[in-house]
């Protein structure tokens, strides 16, 4: 693909780095330069199929991840998504995925360890409103985004909509941890690793990860593809996005608490909810979130996925999520 269909606000992905995905995505590898202090954050661009129309109305996905938030774990739904919409015939439709500051090997050293506060959701937040903005100054005022957030991502969606109420057409949540993650299942289970000294701890422990061999984490993660496998040693190895993550999560255990009643009634006409069967990230606050969105009987806008897609979809069931997500921009009219 060629260099020339990224858009102005973003480089290429320096070749000293560490390549993130597979060479055979249709996606590009590159970076997005926050204003200070953010840093930097890997993206990946799926271009527009042809060159835009002076009258074009182009829409943008800007995909959010989940906690950690590498990227290489959602390039088979991202992909998938992305070819479905351009066989349909939309040439006007690009994807942005953008990680978490600090998560991604090679973008991320050890000051992070002194400045935690860096990759708090508050930094997470600012950065994306900064690629808001990048995408309208770009391609119009008129340019639909559509923001598609999994897990933590859904959260950071729904700031990022209040943020830029009237710059945002569509949010999908994917599995929405957006009310009390503490009190969720895995969140009773694992809160006091996200707190100080564990982070540390772990992070400065993870190095040794190298001394095992990948058939280690195969049978540890027996149905893990392999490159599902790489991006998860890619993580691992670097002790500094190890405590992004742990840190960020801590942030995430304190910071989302209450439910935002409002945001979510004023904004139901443009958002679409995918639950999980089992989703122990969510647990029972998918009720608490069903009793305040209140969707029609058979709504589209809320889907109740199949037992078998976990929280995790992205290791093994990206395809599936991605016809879902599909099925919604064609509902709304976005491709």
């Amino acid at each position: 693909m060629a260099s020339e269909s990224l858009p102005p606000f973003l480089q290429l992905w320096p070749t000293d780095l560490p390549v993130a995905v597979d060479a055979s995505e249709p996606c590009q590898n590159a970076v997005y330069r926050h204003s200070d202090p953010l840093g930097s954050s890997h993206v990946l661009w799926w271009p527009f199929a042809t060159a835009l129309e002076p009258s074009a109305e182009p829409t943008v996905i800007l995909f959010i991840p989940g906690n950690p938030g590498l990227l290489g774990f959602y390039t088979p739904f991202l992909s998938t998504l992305y070819e479905k919409a351009v066989a349909s015939g939309s040439t006007s439709l690009a994807i942005l995925a953008h990680s978490y500051l600090g998560h991604t090997p090679g973008l991320v050293d050890r000051t992070t360890f002194s400045h935690p506060e860096r990759v708090g959701l508050t930094s997470q937040v600012h950065a994306l409103v900064e690629v808001v903005d990048s995408i309208k100054s770009i391609y119009g005022a008129g340019t639909r985004i559509v923001l598609v957030g999994h897990s933590v991502g859904t959260w950071t969606a729904l700031q990022v909509l209040k943020a830029r109420h009237d710059g945002i057409a569509e949010v999908f949540l994917l599995f929405p941890t957006i009310t009390h993650i503490v009190k969720t299942p895995n969140g009773r289970r694992l809160w006091w690793l996200f707190k100080r000294p564990f982070p540390r701890l772990v992070s400065t422990a993870s190095p040794l990860t190298r001394l095992l061999p990948l058939q280690v984490f195969s049978v540890i993660l027996g149905d893990w593809p392999s490159t599902q496998l790489q991006v998860l040693l890619k993580l691992v190895h670097s002790p500094p996005c190890v405590f992004s993550a742990l840190t960020m999560a801590n942030d995430e255990m304190e910071t989302i608490r209450e439910l935002d009643i409002v945001l979510l009634d004023e904004n139901r006409h443009r958002i679409c909810i995918y639950f999980g069967d089992r989703d122990h990230w969510v647990g029972e606050q998918r009720e608490a979130i069903l009793r305040v969105f209140n969707p029609e009987p058979d709504s589209v806008r809320v889907v109740h996925g199949h037992s078998d897609i976990p929280h995790a979809f992205c290791i093994n069931h990206g395809e599936p999520v991605a016809e879902q997500c599909y099925e919604w921009l064609k509902s709304a009219s976005l491709i």
